[in-house]
């Protein structure tokens, strides 16, 4: 089982030459210098390789277990949680006004990178309560955030999200959870699903944010409420003190992240659970959105650090391991030198770069929207907005990928739990499925983000990055003739975007409906292909970088002309799943599937 360790280079070179992160100190009151971000992400590195990491196969192999009616966490997450607390990591971009560090968003994004590869099911509780955290801020009033954020930001409270019920997954219209008003409070009646770290012993006290409905709300997301639920209520000095009534019903066993507590949670089995509007009466459809697109970047974050993760344990695994003789039969060798091993290496790596690429791409898009204003403020947004769903779909589907190569990698020992390596895989089994499936993020791609301005957000992407790729071409220098190549790949699957979207439109506006079948292959043909376009940007980058050594500039060099040449050519088969395949999915029905 290898040890994990922070691929600084990779992420420094990611965040500062190919996400641009140092252009926002142009729009900061304090600069905040390459000297800090590289102090930063050194210091993370260590908490993550030598605190976090260490308890990843432990944590999974003890897993979580209720014991009179409190959840208690695996061996070691209590101290590794004290030490990513007293390191203040979770105040990191925290509002300084609640007692932050205000740093961006991007900073923090590379910090959780490790975090979340080191331990998957760790990096869970703070993911939330990040979700939580901004949904407070952006919606609730003075009062609860100077009640909640200080202790949330700093880390000694966290925050959950309850949202889904046994007969409400996705369909957040069919919730059932009942809020009664009484006096400044609401007394909340219900249960919820599927609720991540929804109890532990980690924190003095858990924020839970809830979905409900007040007893004369309209029908449908438009009577949801959302409310502030504290496991203690607190004190007249804002300390926890009594227990609220909500209790976790039972812990769920899972195929992977054994140890992050999955509960059933119960609100009100006596008195009723209190709760605090958050925001205004049958609005917490907004603030949910808030929380959601959150969590659905940081979902696409653990599809990247997963992978990162299974890749390092599979280069380590092939680079010892014996088997096979050399081209010449003279001696055994590593199964690196095998050329299908290789090739299977390089498919981790290639995509995971790319995927790091995009995820500090959005992640600097999302500083340069909270920081501008006018027409650049709202640019940002849309940017940010095409950004998601590709982000949290196509990087979690890659991940399937990536994990299940790892294991292959490995051969028999692969499918062995004692090696670790089959605990990615199963881990990273979960991405496509919460937080929104990746059917829904398609769906949001094609409906909000296409239809929604009638594809001119994702013109004006497609249009920016020509005119980049006609920038790196105009300032090529004469050896660079394989980037040259790679810029005709990417403009090629650029026009497939094109013509894709504009039938994708097209039908969206015809008949809604059928047009959702083209859904998926839309957001995974664009992720490839934006995927693509930044490999294309990191390429001409690496040239001039002083972050790379000579042996990391070849290694992204081959990574480049590797994804341009055997993973960029998968465009066009969702191409043609969107130019030719609409009628025989219009056609389908329950009736085609017959035994």
């Amino acid at each position: 089982m290898s040890d994990y360790r922070y691929p600084l280079n990779d992420i420094t070179f990611s965040l500062q030459h190919i996400a641009g992160f140092s252009r926002l100190n142009a729009l900061r009151s304090e600069e905040v210098s390459d000297d800090l971000v590289d102090a930063i992400l050194n210091e993370a590195g260590k908490l993550c390789e030598q605190v976090i990491a260490p308890i990843n196969h432990s944590g999974d192999q003890e897993g979580s277990q209720i014991i009179a009616g409190e959840v208690h966490q695996a061996k070691g997450f209590k101290e590794a949680f004290s030490a990513y607390v007293e390191g203040g990591w979770g105040a990191l971009s925290g509002a300084e006004e609640y007692g932050g560090q205000g740093l961006p968003f991007a900073l923090s994004a590379a910090v959780s990178e490790g975090v979340q590869a080191a331990n998957l099911a760790f990096s869970l509780c703070p993911l939330l309560n990040q979700g939580a955290i901004e949904a407070i801020e952006t919606h609730g009033s003075e009062e609860l955030k100077q009640t909640y954020l200080p202790k949330m930001i700093s880390g000694e409270w966290v925050g959950s999200m309850n949202l889904t019920e046994p007969s409400a997954g996705s369909d957040l219209a069919a919730i059932q959870t009942k809020a009664i008003p009484e006096d400044d409070h609401y007394r909340l009646f219900g249960q919820k699903i599927f609720i991540t770290w929804g109890d532990h012993q980690m924190t003095e006290n858990i924020v839970h944010l809830v979905l409900a409905r007040l007893p004369d709300a309209p029908e449908g997301v438009k009577g949801i409420s959302l409310f502030i639920v504290p496991k203690f209520l607190l004190d007249a000095s804002g300390n926890p003190s009594e227990r609220n009534d909500v209790i976790p019903v039972s812990v769920e066993k899972k195929l992977g992240i054994h140890a992050s507590p999955t509960c059933v949670m119960s609100f009100g089995d006596n008195d009723g659970a209190i709760g605090y509007l958050v925001g205004q009466e049958n609005r917490g459809l907004m603030a949910m959105f808030t929380m959601m697109n959150n969590a659905r970047q940081g979902v696409g974050l653990q599809g990247l650090a997963i992978s990162e993760r299974a890749y390092q344990q599979a280069l380590e695994y092939a680079q010892e391991r014996k088997q096979g003789m050399s081209a010449d039969c003279t001696r055994k060798v590593e199964i690196i030198e095998h050329p299908d091993v290789l090739r299977m290496l390089m498919t981790m790596k290639s995509q995971i770069d790319a995927m790091r690429s995009l995820v500090y791409t959005a992640a600097v898009e999302i500083d340069l929207a909270n920081l501008a204003d006018g027409e650049a403020k709202q640019l940002h947004n849309e940017r940010n907005g095409i950004f998601t769903p590709i982000v949290k779909g196509w990087i979690t589907e890659q991940a399937q990928e990536i994990t299940s190569l790892a294991v292959q990698v490995h051969g028999g020992v692969g499918f062995i739990e004692e090696t670790g390596v089959a605990q990615h895989a199963r881990d990273a089994r979960i991405l496509p499925i919460y937080e929104g499936t990746n059917g829904i993020q398609s769906l949001d791609l094609i409906g909000r983000k296409l239809q929604g301005d009638q594809g001119e957000g994702i013109q004006r992407l497609l249009v920016d990055i020509e005119n980049e790729l006609s920038v790196i071409e105009l300032d090529l220098v004469s050896d660079a003739s394989t980037l040259l190549d790679n810029i005709k790949r990417v403009r090629a699957a650029l026009v497939e975007v094109a013509e894709a979207q504009k039938v994708c439109l097209q039908r969206m506006n015809d008949n809604p409906i059928d047009a959702t079948g083209s859904a998926y292959s839309l957001m995974m043909l664009m992720g490839y292909t934006i995927g693509g376009w930044l490999q294309v940007r990191a390429q001409s980058k690496s040239i001039s970088s002083d972050v790379l050594s000579d042996r990391q500039k070849a290694s992204w060099n081959q990574s480049v002309d590797f994804y341009c040449q055997h993973i960029l050519t998968r465009t066009y088969s969702y191409y043609q799943a969107i130019m030719l395949g609409s009628e025989s999915i219009s056609s389908l029905s329950s009736s085609s599937f017959v035994r």
